[in-house]
């Protein structure tokens, strides 16, 4: 395997503990259209683009996903998330994610994070971590910056060209989802993690394509430099 030469990291659940909120923002928006959602449908949609993740859960509870509806839904969801993750206490980093961030840059691996929320939920989250770009990480992309976000890979080839990597097999993608996994996958990285800080089981990221499932962000590093 060729040096890692981008670690790409999800936020939500992977590098950030942030409680339930995005479980409840879900919920809470939903029941504004009087729809009742399972909460392990709403898990098993984490990671994808909010709006498609609000459009398949429509669709799931048999209920017509016009895009008058979606985009009414995904505005109430946005404006809770912008409230959560400005105002509630339990906002932080997951144990050993900056850590991880500084180990590896100063190592000359560079650091992303991609995500499905949009950017101006992630702009507020960055700044309540204070995570920077370039001082903390050296690039973000969020999923409505690119044409198609998770699965897809469209994220992961972005940052490769404003990163200047020319090798997918030299990248490395974290994260807590099944989309995150099958997005590095379609990406072509050399190494797919999966962490269990999220809301998906061992056995859903077991049936994703991944070369390792650990506990969390703090146990990817040895993983990250085995093959330097």
């Amino acid at each position: 395997m060729n040096s890692i030469q981008l670690v790409v990291f999800d936020i939500a659940g992977t590098t950030v503990h942030d409680g339930d909120s995005v479980l409840r923002a879900f919920q809470e928006s939903l029941a504004g259209a009087d729809i009742v959602v399972p909460v392990a449908r709403i898990n098993a949609v984490m990671g994808l683009p909010k709006k498609i993740a609000v459009r398949q859960l429509l669709a799931e509870m048999g209920r017509s996903a016009d895009n008058a509806l979606v985009d009414r839904l995904h505005a109430d969801f946005v404006a809770r998330m912008k409230r959560h993750y400005a105002e509630r206490s339990d906002i932080r980093e997951i144990p050993g994610a900056s850590a991880a961030f500084a180990e590896l840059r100063r190592r000359g691996i560079k650091v992303a994070l991609d995500t499905g929320f949009s950017r101006d939920i992630v702009d507020i989250l960055l700044r309540r971590l204070d995570w920077r770009v370039p001082e903390t990480i050296d690039a973000v992309v969020c999923s409505d910056e690119v044409a198609r976000g998770r699965p897809h890979p469209d994220m992961i080839l972005r940052l490769m060209t404003m990163l200047d990597i020319g090798d997918p097999r030299r990248i490395a993608k974290v994260g807590d989802t099944t989309s995150d996994l099958e997005e590095g996958a379609s990406a072509g990285c050399g190494i797919n993690i999966a962490v269990l800080t999220g809301a998906a089981t061992r056995e859903e990221l077991a049936t994703r394509p991944h070369t390792h499932i650990v506990a969390s962000v703090a146990e990817v590093m040895p993983l990250l430099l085995e093959d330097r």
